[in-house]
């Protein structure tokens, strides 16, 4: 059997009941073949071919295991950002939520630079610490050469 690739059923497949549970006909009422729904159909028809289910339980993994893989770059993609700022000691201390995309589906840097300038205030600790500027003892007048021989004979005579 064919499943088409609009992702109806095939015309030939039986509908599932419309109301109920299963072991149930349409009005509720047990089927005959089942054990008042306690247990498995042993002489119950089965709703949809066994195969056909299969072909959309094989589907539907597929669209969850792209989705988790779509999350998983999504959520790296939102640490490559929070790096990117500068501002943080390490970016995947971010927490990662779907607050931080933007309605496109793509990380938004402005909501992952505000969520970085948020965690800084709540938490300092996490902030980069790396030196900036100048950092030397003091202020230095341009580059003097010296010259050691001429200091010894200095002193010596």
């Amino acid at each position: 059997m064919t499943t088409p690739t609009n992702g109806n059923p095939p015309p030939d497949a039986p509908t599932p009941p419309s109301e109920g549970s299963p072991g149930t006909d349409p009005s509720g009422t047990p089927d005959s073949g089942s054990a008042g729904g306690s247990g498995p159909d042993t002489g119950a028809q089965e709703s949809f071919p066994a195969s056909y289910v299969r072909e959309l339980r094989t589907e539907s993994a597929g669209y969850r295991t792209r989705a988790q893989h779509a999350d998983a770059l999504a959520h790296r993609l939102v640490t490559e950002i929070a790096r990117s700022t500068g501002r943080m000691a390490d970016p995947s201390d971010l927490p990662y939520d779907g607050s931080l995309l933007g309605e496109d589906g793509f990380p938004d840097p402005e909501r992952v630079a505000t969520a970085v300038d948020d965690l800084i205030a709540r938490k300092p600790h996490l902030a980069d610490r790396r030196p900036r500027g100048s950092i030397d003892q003091g202020v230095r007048n341009g580059a003097e050469d010296v010259d050691l021989a001429g200091i010894l004979r200095a002193r010596a005579g």
